[in-house]
């Protein structure tokens, strides 16, 4: 009763004390400027503070929320997160007067904040999200913390796997439905027409892994020019992006990419797992092949050992191949050729004398696992080489004959593995520059095989687990038929898949986390480790753990505080002077703005 009887006298008191205070202040103010100590003319008391005193003229940079202001850091400098017309920019909350603003959004930290429509979780240029955390052209980014990727193939941009983009996703004019650069085509400028390229001309472009200018198959670079193993030392080393994986790579998806899991050295990058393909992924398998035509003995300007002579003739070739990978030339009183000059260009291009078309030979995959390639009418160049221009004229049954055929091919030796051949004429087969298999002459068709174990691996050298090259030389020289027919079983070297594992606790590009479990649960990982669970910062308020979340959370009074909790503020029961409160309870006395009532 005395207390309720005395209460609007302490209001009073206490109104009054407030009063004189605020005099005296302005009574001072007064006497400081009468002394000629006038505050400066931008409104910064003398230390060089905000001037917050309450006749101050309201202008922004005081450091108070004045009028129309979203916010007030003391200055009037933009890029701090209060612009120069006291307005928040983006990116940053500025939840106290006077106070530095706090960046809110980091472009690069997986989440899509204000002001940005993608993150990657990296702010590199020209993977579709800028050091800005925008959209690039020609990149679409629908996931947060997950790599962008092509918005459309056709677009006239080259964006995520693309290879390349003609404006257009029509197949077979350079740049694949898929914007995948087709064998044989370079595309330098996008939304621009591609152009074919010329395996042979020196000239690196395109597809082309190499071009050494030749059509030889065996020194590095193929006819497709396509890197191969070196094999200068007897044990080839495997090239990294041939698409086979061979002793030495981890993996070998057939490119030199990175960050797609088999990095440009053939190491499997983290958070991803690469496997071999299994046998038939592969079908046909592709075999570069190089004929060469010649026109027969018969014909003006034909060469000797071709429409010649006939009989089956071993011996024609030494058991180890040149220093350049072909046949070394070693019959003595031959019956079917003459001599070392006339055959040394069977195998190798010569001007005037054969005609050189480069292709690949399909094997079929079997149901043991082998490859094969069985044509028991075997005319490959019938229509082109000398043909073509008419000076040679169609033989039997309007063929072209006379030609010879090159073809190599990698494996790794595990032991056990088998090569078998028929043809006519001449067949020579040699495995890690060794002579396996000899059926020379002109004759009709005829078999050989050889496995790889034992006494002949180890003659020719073969070590399980080294890359070794497998060489087929075959001639067709007589007019009467032509048979070719090539198995092989356990010579196909697999080529790499590689995919990201969601649950290996590594966030890999396509992945926008991974806690190792990526069951949902809260502040963790959702299931495909496509998107993050709810959390402490998403905006919605999950009850519990959390009181608050307006996706900010840096509110120091009246909003949500880190942690996703309340921040102090009027009816917590506490009264927060330095924000203005006078009272903080349920009573009469005290207004719902947590100020004492006047009556």
């Amino acid at each position: 009763m005395v207390a309720m009887l005395f209460a609007p006298t302490v209001r009073t008191a206490l109104l009054f004390l407030l009063t004189l205070s605020a005099t005296a202040n302005c009574g001072f103010r007064e006497a400081a400027k009468s002394a000629g100590d006038a505050a400066p003319r931008d409104g910064a008391s003398s230390d060089g503070m905000p001037d917050a005193t309450p006749d101050a003229a309201p202008r922004c940079g005081d450091g108070r929320i004045n009028g129309a202001d979203g916010c007030d850091d003391g200055n009037s400098a933009d890029g701090d997160g209060c612009d120069a017309t006291c307005m928040i920019e983006v990116g940053y909350a500025c939840p106290t007067p006077g106070a530095a603003c706090i960046r809110v959004v980091n472009c690069g930290d997986g989440v899509v904040g204000a002001g940005e429509s993608c993150d990657d979780r990296n702010t590199m240029v020209g993977d579709g999200c800028n050091a800005m955390c925008a959209v690039e052209t020609g990149w679409s980014c629908p996931t947060a913390g997950v790599a962008c990727v092509a918005a459309r193939c056709g677009d006239g941009f080259v964006a995520g796997n693309e290879e390349c983009d003609d404006g257009n996703d029509s197949a077979t004019d350079g740049c694949g439905a898929t914007c995948g650069l087709e064998e044989g085509f370079t595309c330098p400028t996008p939304n621009m027409a591609c152009r074919a390229t010329t395996c042979g001309d020196a000239v690196k472009e395109g597809t082309e892994q190499c071009d050494d200018g030749n059509h030889d198959l065996g020194d590095g670079c193929d006819v497709y020019c396509r890197a191969e193993p070196d094999c200068t030392d007897g044990v080839c080393t495997a090239t990294c992006g041939d698409g086979l994986r061979m002793a030495g790579e981890a993996c070998d998806d057939g490119n030199n990419r990175n960050n797609d899991g088999c990095s440009a050295t053939c190491a499997i990058e983290p958070g991803f797992v690469c496997a071999d393909q299994t046998a038939g992924a592969v079908n046909p398998l592709l075999v570069p092949i190089v004929y060469r035509d010649f026109l027969g003995h018969d014909l003006a300007n034909g060469h000797i050992d071709f429409e010649n002579a006939s009989g089956t003739e071993h011996g024609i070739v030494a058991a180890l191949l040149g220093a350049d990978g072909k046949p070394v030339y070693a019959a003595v009183n031959s019956s079917t050729t003459h001599g070392a000059t006339a055959f040394d260009q069977w195998y190798r291009d010569t001007a005037n004398v054969n005609r050189t078309v480069v292709t690949k030979l399909p094997l079929v995959l079997q149901g043991d696992g082998s490859y094969l390639f069985d044509n028991s009418n075997f005319f490959p160049l019938d229509g082109i080489g000398w043909q073509a221009d008419g000076t040679e004229a169609s033989r039997t049954g309007g063929h072209n004959f006379h030609f010879t055929s090159e073809l190599r091919y990698w494996f790794e030796y595990a032991g056990g593995e088998v090569l078998s051949f028929r043809g006519d004429d001449d067949v020579w087969v040699f495995v890690n520059g060794h002579l396996a298999v000899d059926l020379g002459g002109v004759h009709g068709a005829q078999a050989g095989s050889v496995t790889l174990a034992g006494a002949t691996a180890t003659n020719m050298g073969l070590t399980v687990g080294g890359i070794y090259e497998v060489v087929v030389f075959q001639a067709e020289r007589h007019v009467t038929q032509s048979n070719y027919k090539l198995t092989l079983r356990g010579f196909n070297a697999p080529k790499s898949s590689c995919a990201s594992v969601c649950g290996d606790s590594i966030v890999s590009p396509d992945e926008a986390c991974d806690d190792g479990t990526n069951n949902g649960a809260y502040g963790g990982c959702m299931p495909g480790c496509r998107a993050l669970a709810p959390r402490c910062g998403d905006a919605v308020t999950q009850m519990p753990p959390e009181q608050c979340d307006d996706g900010v959370n840096v509110s120091p009074y009246g909003g949500c505080a880190t942690g996703c909790v309340l921040a102090p503020r009027c009816g917590d029961g506490i009264v927060q002077m330095s924000y203005g409160e006078e009272c903080d309870e349920v009573a009469a006395s005290c207004t719902a703005q947590c100020k004492l009532s006047v009556e």
